[in-house]
């Protein structure tokens, strides 16, 4: 019986020795790893009528998370990742379509976007003549909200 005693306890310290350092290792890695598999997406859009972001009252948000699936408030938002995907994500890739047909009231509408782009921060405004303008821009997509 004293030999079994002495035979369980040299097994478990030697467990304890050999894979103690594995476990460790494996909760430290694992805990340093990254949360995903991707770089975030994720915007707020804001509109107002106004000339600048910093003095007008927004009259509308929406959320837009591109990473890892579309979603958020925004109308839509699968064609507005798309759009983002397409032109990787810069703002100012975005032009107005020749088949749309706007009045020249001025009547200025001002669009932000703020947030993570793929893993890095974006922060940008935009002033359209009025909204139909700023409907025009994309395909539907972006600054439809």
């Amino acid at each position: 019986m004293r030999n079994t005693a002495r035979w369980a306890a040299t097994l478990g310290l030697t467990a304890t020795a050999v894979c103690g350092p594995l476990t460790g290792t494996a909760l430290a890695a694992h805990g340093a790893s990254p949360s995903a598999l991707y770089a975030p997406s994720a915007l707020v859009l804001t509109m107002g009528h106004g000339n600048d972001a910093a003095v007008t009252t927004p009259e509308r948000a929406v959320t837009l998370t591109c990473a890892p699936t579309a979603s958020g408030t925004h109308p839509a938002a699968d064609r507005a990742c798309a759009e983002l995907r397409g032109i990787g994500g810069d703002f100012d890739a975005l032009t107005a379509r020749d088949d749309v047909l706007c009045n020249k009231l001025y009547h200025p509408v001002v669009v932000t976007i703020d947030g993570v782009w793929q893993g890095r921060r974006v922060s940008y405004e935009r002033v359209f003549s009025n909204e139909c303008v700023k409907d025009s821009y994309g395909y539907g997509g972006v600054f439809t909200f």
